[in-house]
């Protein structure tokens, strides 16, 4: 029976932190089509990241469509 109490306490405690947790910033459109043009250039270092940052200017040969696209689905 005690058991019990502990999934109840765990399940209030999952739900006030889903409360209480930051929301995403929605993003606009317009920033897929402001992102630097990838290049591709010999002689030019890779840069090896370790953990989360922002890196600009890679040396990439293909980044893929940086268009957005709208899609209106009937529910």
């Amino acid at each position: 029976m005690a058991w019990w109490i502990g999934l109840l306490i765990g399940l209030v405690l999952n739900i006030v932190a889903y409360l209480i947790m930051p929301k995403p910033k929605t993003s606009k459109a317009e920033a897929a089509t402001d992102m630097d043009a990838p290049t591709a250039e010999a002689g030019r270092p890779i840069p090896v990241v370790f953990g989360t940052m922002i890196v600009k200017g890679l040396n990439v040969l293909w980044y893929g469509d940086k268009s957005t696209r709208t899609y209106e689905v009937k529910a």
